[in-house]
Protein backbone atom coordinates (compact mmCIF):
# COMPACT_ATOMS: atom_id res chain seq x y z
CA UNK A 1 0.00 0.00 0.00
CA UNK A 2 2.86 2.23 0.80
CA UNK A 3 4.65 2.15 -2.52
CA UNK A 4 1.23 2.62 -4.42
CA UNK A 5 0.94 5.48 -2.30
CA UNK A 6 4.16 6.53 -3.06
CA UNK A 7 3.50 6.37 -7.28
CA UNK A 8 0.51 8.19 -7.04
CA UNK A 9 1.98 10.75 -5.24
CA UNK A 10 5.14 11.04 -7.50
CA UNK A 11 2.45 11.28 -10.17
CA UNK A 12 0.45 14.18 -8.45
CA UNK A 13 3.24 16.09 -7.85
CA UNK A 14 3.65 16.75 -11.71
CA UNK A 15 0.67 18.67 -10.94
CA UNK A 16 -1.91 19.75 -13.51
CA UNK A 17 0.58 21.09 -16.00
CA UNK A 18 1.62 17.51 -16.95
CA UNK A 19 -1.45 14.94 -15.67
CA UNK A 20 -3.69 17.83 -17.62
CA UNK A 21 -1.87 16.94 -20.85
CA UNK A 22 -1.72 13.19 -21.01
CA UNK A 23 -5.37 12.67 -19.68
CA UNK A 24 -6.48 15.34 -22.74
CA UNK A 25 -4.02 13.49 -25.43
CA UNK A 26 -5.96 10.09 -24.01
CA UNK A 27 -9.66 11.75 -24.38
CA UNK A 28 -8.66 13.18 -27.39
CA UNK A 29 -7.52 9.17 -28.59
CA UNK A 30 -10.70 7.72 -27.27
CA UNK A 31 -12.90 10.45 -29.59
CA UNK A 32 -11.10 10.16 -32.26
CA UNK A 33 -9.36 13.36 -32.48
CA UNK A 34 -6.17 11.42 -33.56
CA UNK A 35 -3.00 11.57 -32.23
CA UNK A 36 -1.63 15.26 -33.87
CA UNK A 37 -4.65 16.97 -32.71
CA UNK A 38 -4.87 15.03 -29.12
CA UNK A 39 -1.14 16.26 -28.54
CA UNK A 40 -1.29 19.76 -30.01
CA UNK A 41 -4.17 19.94 -27.68
CA UNK A 42 -3.38 18.53 -24.93
CA UNK A 43 0.74 20.89 -25.02
CA UNK A 44 -1.52 24.05 -25.85
CA UNK A 45 -3.61 23.17 -22.25
CA UNK A 46 -0.94 22.53 -20.47
CA UNK A 47 0.93 25.80 -21.08
CA UNK A 48 -2.02 27.64 -20.48
CA UNK A 49 -2.22 26.21 -16.98
CA UNK A 50 1.26 27.35 -16.83
CA UNK A 51 0.24 30.40 -17.51
CA UNK A 52 -2.76 30.19 -15.46
CA UNK A 53 -0.72 29.09 -12.13
CA UNK A 54 1.69 32.00 -12.87
CA UNK A 55 -1.01 34.40 -12.72
CA UNK A 56 -2.21 32.72 -9.28
CA UNK A 57 0.98 32.74 -8.17
CA UNK A 58 1.47 36.10 -8.44
CA UNK A 59 -2.11 36.44 -6.41
CA UNK A 60 -1.62 34.60 -4.03
CA UNK A 61 2.32 35.11 -3.75
CA UNK A 62 1.14 39.11 -3.00
CA UNK A 63 -2.01 38.70 -1.51
CA UNK A 64 -0.93 36.24 0.94
CA UNK A 65 1.99 38.06 3.10
CA UNK A 66 -0.70 41.49 2.82
CA UNK A 67 -3.67 39.63 4.45
CA UNK A 68 -1.11 38.21 7.45
CA UNK A 69 0.37 41.74 8.05
CA UNK A 70 -3.36 43.24 8.08
CA UNK A 71 -4.02 40.20 10.72
CA UNK A 72 -0.55 40.97 12.30
CA UNK A 73 -1.23 44.90 12.75
CA UNK A 74 -4.95 44.70 13.78
CA UNK A 75 -3.73 41.92 16.71
CA UNK A 76 -6.20 39.36 16.38
CA UNK A 77 -6.09 36.81 18.77
CA UNK A 78 -7.72 33.93 17.91
CA UNK A 79 -6.48 30.12 18.55
CA UNK A 80 -7.49 28.52 15.50
CA UNK A 81 -5.49 29.58 12.10
CA UNK A 82 -6.41 29.04 8.65
CA UNK A 83 -3.54 26.62 7.75
CA UNK A 84 -4.74 27.10 3.80
CA UNK A 85 -5.81 24.52 0.75
CA UNK A 86 -2.33 23.51 0.08
CA UNK A 87 -1.52 22.37 3.71
CA UNK A 88 -5.38 20.61 3.78
CA UNK A 89 -4.69 18.84 0.50
CA UNK A 90 -0.90 17.25 1.32
CA UNK A 91 -2.62 16.27 4.46
CA UNK A 92 -5.53 14.12 2.14
CA UNK A 93 -3.06 13.00 -0.12
CA UNK A 94 -1.10 11.72 3.10
CA UNK A 95 -4.19 10.10 4.69
CA UNK A 96 -4.27 6.08 4.87
CA UNK A 97 -6.96 6.30 2.17
CA UNK A 98 -5.74 8.28 -0.29
CA UNK A 99 -4.34 5.75 -2.74
CA UNK A 100 -7.39 3.37 -2.77
CA UNK A 101 -9.88 6.46 -3.28
CA UNK A 102 -8.32 7.59 -6.74
CA UNK A 103 -9.38 5.00 -8.73
CA UNK A 104 -12.58 4.47 -6.64
CA UNK A 105 -14.02 7.67 -7.35
CA UNK A 106 -12.59 7.94 -11.25
CA UNK A 107 -14.31 4.63 -11.66
CA UNK A 108 -17.71 6.17 -9.81
CA UNK A 109 -17.67 8.89 -12.33
CA UNK A 110 -17.41 6.93 -15.64
CA UNK A 111 -20.24 5.03 -13.74
CA UNK A 112 -22.51 7.76 -13.45
CA UNK A 113 -21.59 9.03 -16.81
CA UNK A 114 -22.60 5.84 -17.94
CA UNK A 115 -25.92 5.64 -16.08
CA UNK A 116 -26.91 9.09 -17.14
CA UNK A 117 -26.65 10.37 -13.66
CA UNK A 118 -24.28 13.51 -14.12
CA UNK A 119 -22.95 15.11 -17.28
CA UNK A 120 -19.34 15.89 -15.68
CA UNK A 121 -16.49 13.49 -16.92
CA UNK A 122 -13.91 15.13 -13.92
CA UNK A 123 -10.45 15.03 -15.09
CA UNK A 124 -9.28 17.19 -12.93
CA UNK A 125 -7.67 14.41 -11.15
CA UNK A 126 -5.07 16.73 -8.45
CA UNK A 127 -8.70 18.13 -7.50
CA UNK A 128 -9.51 14.65 -6.07
CA UNK A 129 -7.93 15.39 -2.87
CA UNK A 130 -11.57 16.74 -2.08
CA UNK A 131 -13.42 13.51 -2.38
CA UNK A 132 -10.26 12.13 -0.32
CA UNK A 133 -10.64 14.26 2.35
CA UNK A 134 -13.87 13.47 2.68
CA UNK A 135 -13.08 10.26 2.81
CA UNK A 136 -10.17 11.32 5.45
CA UNK A 137 -12.43 12.97 8.09
CA UNK A 138 -15.00 9.88 7.94
CA UNK A 139 -12.22 7.82 8.32
CA UNK A 140 -10.74 9.42 11.41
CA UNK A 141 -14.06 10.38 13.10
CA UNK A 142 -14.73 6.24 12.85
CA UNK A 143 -11.90 4.74 12.00
CA UNK A 144 -13.50 2.88 8.90
CA UNK A 145 -12.52 2.17 5.63
CA UNK A 146 -15.64 1.41 4.90
CA UNK A 147 -17.55 4.75 5.69
CA UNK A 148 -14.18 6.38 4.29
CA UNK A 149 -15.18 5.18 1.24
CA UNK A 150 -18.61 5.85 1.43
CA UNK A 151 -18.43 9.34 2.78
CA UNK A 152 -15.69 9.92 -0.22
CA UNK A 153 -18.42 8.49 -2.56
CA UNK A 154 -20.87 10.92 -1.34
CA UNK A 155 -19.13 13.76 -1.33
CA UNK A 156 -18.34 13.06 -5.24
CA UNK A 157 -21.75 12.56 -6.22
CA UNK A 158 -22.95 16.21 -4.62
CA UNK A 159 -19.74 18.00 -6.65
CA UNK A 160 -21.28 16.44 -9.68
CA UNK A 161 -24.38 17.14 -9.33
CA UNK A 162 -23.71 20.62 -8.55
CA UNK A 163 -21.53 21.02 -10.99
CA UNK A 164 -24.01 19.64 -13.52
CA UNK A 165 -26.73 22.14 -12.61
CA UNK A 166 -24.04 25.35 -12.15
CA UNK A 167 -21.99 24.18 -15.59
CA UNK A 168 -25.09 26.56 -18.19
CA UNK A 169 -24.34 29.22 -15.63
CA UNK A 170 -20.53 29.24 -15.91
CA UNK A 171 -20.52 28.42 -19.61
CA UNK A 172 -22.69 31.57 -20.43
CA UNK A 173 -21.21 34.02 -17.90
CA UNK A 174 -17.51 32.83 -18.38
CA UNK A 175 -17.34 31.53 -21.96
CA UNK A 176 -16.24 28.59 -20.92
CA UNK A 177 -18.10 25.98 -23.65
CA UNK A 178 -18.42 22.54 -22.77
CA UNK A 179 -17.16 23.02 -19.49
CA UNK A 180 -17.94 22.12 -15.83
CA UNK A 181 -16.18 23.15 -12.88
CA UNK A 182 -16.43 20.02 -10.63
CA UNK A 183 -13.92 22.08 -7.67
CA UNK A 184 -14.65 20.53 -4.41
CA UNK A 185 -14.39 23.54 -2.73
CA UNK A 186 -15.74 25.87 -5.28
CA UNK A 187 -18.86 23.71 -5.50
CA UNK A 188 -19.42 23.63 -1.67
CA UNK A 189 -19.96 27.04 -1.60
CA UNK A 190 -21.86 27.73 -4.90
CA UNK A 191 -25.54 26.82 -3.34
CA UNK A 192 -25.28 28.86 -0.23
CA UNK A 193 -23.87 31.78 -2.27
CA UNK A 194 -26.46 31.26 -5.00
CA UNK A 195 -28.99 31.28 -2.62
CA UNK A 196 -28.08 34.15 -0.45
CA UNK A 197 -27.60 35.80 -3.89
CA UNK A 198 -31.15 34.77 -5.01
CA UNK A 199 -32.26 36.53 -1.68
CA UNK A 200 -30.41 40.07 -2.07
CA UNK A 201 -32.82 40.45 -5.37
CA UNK A 202 -35.31 40.65 -4.05
CA UNK A 203 -34.69 42.87 -1.06
CA UNK A 204 -36.09 46.28 -2.14
CA UNK A 205 -33.37 48.80 -3.16
CA UNK A 206 -30.89 46.68 -2.63
CA UNK A 207 -31.69 44.52 -5.18
CA UNK A 208 -31.60 46.90 -7.59
CA UNK A 209 -28.32 48.14 -7.18
CA UNK A 210 -25.59 47.29 -9.62
CA UNK A 211 -22.28 47.59 -10.82
CA UNK A 212 -20.36 45.26 -12.92
CA UNK A 213 -16.51 45.91 -14.13
CA UNK A 214 -18.45 46.94 -17.87
CA UNK A 215 -20.86 49.43 -15.81
CA UNK A 216 -17.81 51.19 -13.78
CA UNK A 217 -15.97 51.20 -17.04
CA UNK A 218 -18.77 52.93 -18.76
CA UNK A 219 -18.96 55.27 -15.66
CA UNK A 220 -15.09 55.79 -14.51
CA UNK A 221 -13.71 55.80 -18.29
CA UNK A 222 -10.13 54.38 -18.00
CA UNK A 223 -10.66 54.05 -14.15
CA UNK A 224 -13.16 51.29 -14.43
CA UNK A 225 -10.62 49.27 -17.13
CA UNK A 226 -10.03 45.77 -14.86
CA UNK A 227 -6.26 46.21 -14.24
CA UNK A 228 -7.49 49.54 -13.35
CA UNK A 229 -9.70 48.03 -10.82
CA UNK A 230 -7.00 45.66 -9.51
CA UNK A 231 -4.61 48.86 -9.39
CA UNK A 232 -6.75 50.40 -7.35
CA UNK A 233 -8.11 47.42 -4.85
CA UNK A 234 -3.91 46.55 -4.42
CA UNK A 235 -3.00 50.15 -3.31
CA UNK A 236 -6.41 49.40 -0.70
CA UNK A 237 -5.09 46.31 0.24
CA UNK A 238 -1.48 47.57 0.67
CA UNK A 239 -2.46 50.20 2.65
CA UNK A 240 -4.41 48.37 5.67
CA UNK A 241 -1.56 45.98 5.47
CA UNK A 242 0.36 49.38 6.54
CA UNK A 243 2.89 48.85 3.57
CA UNK A 244 5.61 51.67 2.71
CA UNK A 245 4.76 53.43 -0.44
CA UNK A 246 7.16 51.29 -2.68
CA UNK A 247 5.10 48.05 -0.96
CA UNK A 248 1.62 49.71 -1.99
CA UNK A 249 3.08 50.15 -5.42
CA UNK A 250 3.98 46.95 -5.76
CA UNK A 251 1.22 45.08 -4.21
CA UNK A 252 -1.50 47.20 -6.94
CA UNK A 253 0.94 46.23 -10.16
CA UNK A 254 0.50 43.03 -9.09
CA UNK A 255 -3.19 42.74 -8.54
CA UNK A 256 -3.26 45.10 -11.95
CA UNK A 257 -1.00 42.19 -13.48
CA UNK A 258 -3.04 39.68 -12.17
CA UNK A 259 -6.89 40.94 -13.57
CA UNK A 260 -5.47 41.83 -17.13
CA UNK A 261 -3.40 38.46 -17.41
CA UNK A 262 -5.73 35.84 -16.40
CA UNK A 263 -8.70 36.30 -19.23
CA UNK A 264 -5.34 35.61 -21.94
CA UNK A 265 -4.20 32.65 -19.78
CA UNK A 266 -7.71 31.31 -19.86
CA UNK A 267 -8.01 31.89 -23.69
CA UNK A 268 -4.82 30.22 -24.36
CA UNK A 269 -6.18 26.79 -22.42
CA UNK A 270 -9.80 26.96 -24.46
CA UNK A 271 -7.84 27.08 -27.53
CA UNK A 272 -6.54 23.39 -26.54
CA UNK A 273 -9.62 22.53 -25.26
CA UNK A 274 -12.06 22.97 -27.51
CA UNK A 275 -11.13 21.04 -30.35
CA UNK A 276 -11.39 18.27 -27.90
CA UNK A 277 -15.06 19.16 -26.47
CA UNK A 278 -15.71 18.99 -30.06
CA UNK A 279 -14.92 15.75 -30.64
CA UNK A 280 -16.72 14.45 -27.76
CA UNK A 281 -19.93 15.84 -28.77
CA UNK A 282 -19.76 14.26 -31.74
CA UNK A 283 -18.91 11.32 -30.39
CA UNK A 284 -21.28 10.92 -28.01
CA UNK A 285 -24.27 12.56 -30.83
CA UNK A 286 -23.51 9.29 -32.79
CA UNK A 287 -23.91 7.21 -30.46
CA UNK A 288 -26.48 8.92 -28.00
CA UNK A 289 -28.52 11.33 -29.81
CA UNK A 290 -28.01 14.50 -28.40
CA UNK A 291 -26.85 13.86 -25.06
CA UNK A 292 -24.69 16.31 -23.55
CA UNK A 293 -21.53 15.58 -21.81
CA UNK A 294 -19.35 18.43 -19.94
CA UNK A 295 -15.46 18.11 -19.37
CA UNK A 296 -14.38 18.40 -15.43
CA UNK A 297 -11.66 21.19 -15.04
CA UNK A 298 -10.38 23.16 -12.20
CA UNK A 299 -12.41 26.33 -10.97
CA UNK A 300 -9.64 28.50 -11.64
CA UNK A 301 -10.78 29.04 -15.45
CA UNK A 302 -13.30 30.82 -13.68
CA UNK A 303 -11.14 33.11 -11.23
CA UNK A 304 -9.47 35.30 -13.31
CA UNK A 305 -12.37 37.64 -14.55
CA UNK A 306 -12.49 40.80 -13.21
CA UNK A 307 -15.94 40.27 -10.95
CA UNK A 308 -14.55 37.61 -9.65
CA UNK A 309 -11.01 39.02 -8.79
CA UNK A 310 -12.37 42.85 -7.57
CA UNK A 311 -14.95 40.92 -5.57
CA UNK A 312 -12.36 38.37 -4.07
CA UNK A 313 -10.07 41.56 -3.07
CA UNK A 314 -12.34 43.10 -1.34
CA UNK A 315 -13.78 40.54 0.95
CA UNK A 316 -9.98 39.87 1.81
CA UNK A 317 -10.44 42.93 4.64
CA UNK A 318 -13.94 42.60 5.17
CA UNK A 319 -13.37 38.64 6.23
CA UNK A 320 -10.39 39.90 8.51
CA UNK A 321 -13.37 42.02 10.57
CA UNK A 322 -16.04 39.13 10.26
CA UNK A 323 -13.47 37.03 12.09
CA UNK A 324 -13.16 39.72 14.93
CA UNK A 325 -17.06 40.31 15.20
CA UNK A 326 -18.09 37.32 15.24
CA UNK A 327 -19.49 35.51 17.76
CA UNK A 328 -18.28 32.39 18.50
CA UNK A 329 -15.80 32.40 15.77
CA UNK A 330 -12.13 31.23 16.99
CA UNK A 331 -10.47 30.93 13.22
CA UNK A 332 -7.84 33.48 12.37
CA UNK A 333 -7.92 33.58 8.57
CA UNK A 334 -4.93 33.31 6.96
CA UNK A 335 -4.00 30.71 4.67
CA UNK A 336 -7.39 30.74 2.31
CA UNK A 337 -7.37 34.45 2.28
CA UNK A 338 -6.14 34.18 -1.28
CA UNK A 339 -8.37 31.49 -2.56
CA UNK A 340 -11.54 33.56 -1.80
CA UNK A 341 -11.74 33.73 -5.69
CA UNK A 342 -12.60 29.85 -5.73
CA UNK A 343 -15.82 30.23 -3.56
CA UNK A 344 -16.88 33.05 -5.23
CA UNK A 345 -17.15 31.89 -8.81
CA UNK A 346 -20.93 30.14 -8.64
CA UNK A 347 -21.84 33.37 -7.02
CA UNK A 348 -20.62 36.13 -9.32
CA UNK A 349 -21.91 33.65 -12.62
CA UNK A 350 -25.56 33.24 -10.88
CA UNK A 351 -25.36 37.34 -9.90
CA UNK A 352 -24.18 38.20 -13.81
CA UNK A 353 -20.94 39.94 -12.34
CA UNK A 354 -22.79 42.15 -9.84
CA UNK A 355 -20.08 43.39 -7.27
CA UNK A 356 -22.16 44.72 -5.17
CA UNK A 357 -24.43 42.07 -4.48
CA UNK A 358 -21.29 39.44 -4.85
CA UNK A 359 -19.49 40.97 -1.66
CA UNK A 360 -22.96 40.79 0.30
CA UNK A 361 -23.32 37.12 -0.65
CA UNK A 362 -19.76 36.73 -0.55
CA UNK A 363 -19.43 38.00 3.63
CA UNK A 364 -22.35 35.61 5.15
CA UNK A 365 -20.88 32.41 3.16
CA UNK A 366 -17.43 33.70 4.59
CA UNK A 367 -19.22 34.13 8.20
CA UNK A 368 -21.06 30.42 7.97
CA UNK A 369 -17.44 29.37 6.77
CA UNK A 370 -15.82 30.61 9.93
CA UNK A 371 -18.23 28.95 12.37
CA UNK A 372 -18.01 25.56 10.46
CA UNK A 373 -14.38 25.70 10.47
CA UNK A 374 -14.28 26.51 13.99
CA UNK A 375 -16.53 23.66 14.96
CA UNK A 376 -14.24 21.35 12.29
CA UNK A 377 -10.92 22.06 14.03
CA UNK A 378 -10.68 19.39 16.02
CA UNK A 379 -10.65 16.60 13.13
CA UNK A 380 -9.00 19.15 11.01
CA UNK A 381 -6.12 19.19 13.44
CA UNK A 382 -5.98 15.19 13.70
CA UNK A 383 -5.75 15.02 10.12
CA UNK A 384 -2.73 17.38 9.94
CA UNK A 385 -1.09 15.58 12.57
CA UNK A 386 -1.58 12.43 11.02
CA UNK A 387 0.80 14.38 8.21
CA UNK A 388 2.98 15.70 10.29
CA UNK A 389 2.12 19.46 10.29
CA UNK A 390 2.49 21.65 12.86
CA UNK A 391 1.01 24.45 13.53
CA UNK A 392 2.27 28.22 13.32
CA UNK A 393 2.49 30.43 15.23
CA UNK A 394 1.82 28.48 18.69
CA UNK A 395 -1.96 27.93 17.16
CA UNK A 396 -3.48 25.23 19.30
CA UNK A 397 -5.73 24.00 16.43
CA UNK A 398 -5.65 23.81 12.95
CA UNK A 399 -8.29 24.18 10.50
CA UNK A 400 -9.11 25.78 7.37
CA UNK A 401 -11.69 27.99 4.94
CA UNK A 402 -11.51 25.43 2.34
CA UNK A 403 -12.02 22.22 4.27
CA UNK A 404 -13.34 23.16 7.33
CA UNK A 405 -15.55 25.95 6.55
CA UNK A 406 -16.49 24.02 3.50
CA UNK A 407 -20.08 23.11 3.81
CA UNK A 408 -19.99 19.80 1.84
CA UNK A 409 -17.29 18.35 4.01
CA UNK A 410 -18.81 19.83 7.43
CA UNK A 411 -21.87 17.73 6.45
CA UNK A 412 -19.65 14.66 5.78
CA UNK A 413 -18.23 15.56 9.41
CA UNK A 414 -22.01 15.48 11.09
CA UNK A 415 -22.82 12.53 9.28
CA UNK A 416 -19.55 10.78 10.01
CA UNK A 417 -20.14 11.62 13.56
CA UNK A 418 -24.14 10.42 13.81
CA UNK A 419 -22.88 6.62 12.00
CA UNK A 420 -19.74 7.00 14.61
CA UNK A 421 -22.48 7.55 17.66
CA UNK A 422 -25.07 4.91 16.31
CA UNK A 423 -22.55 2.40 15.53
Amino acid sequence: MESLLAGVQYVLNLGPTVILPIAILIIGLLFGTGFKTSFKSGITIGIGFVGINLVIGVLTGNLGPAAQQMVERFGLNLTVIDAGWPAAAAASWASPVAAILIPICLIVNIVLLMLKWTKTLDIDIWNYWHFIAAGATGYIVTNSWVVAIIMAIIYEILVLKIADWTAPLIQKYFGLEGISLPTGSTAAFGPIGILVGWLITKVPGLGKLHADPESIQKRFGIFGEPMMMGLILGAVIGLLAGYDVGGVTQIAISMAAVMFLMPRMVKILMEGLIPISEAARNFLQKRYGDREVYIGLDAALSVGHPSVIATALILVPITIFIAIILPGNKVLPFGDLATIPFYIAFVVAFLRGNIIHSVIAGSVMVALSLWMATNFAEVHTLLMEGAQFTAPGGATEISSLDLGGNLLNWLILKLSQAWHAIF
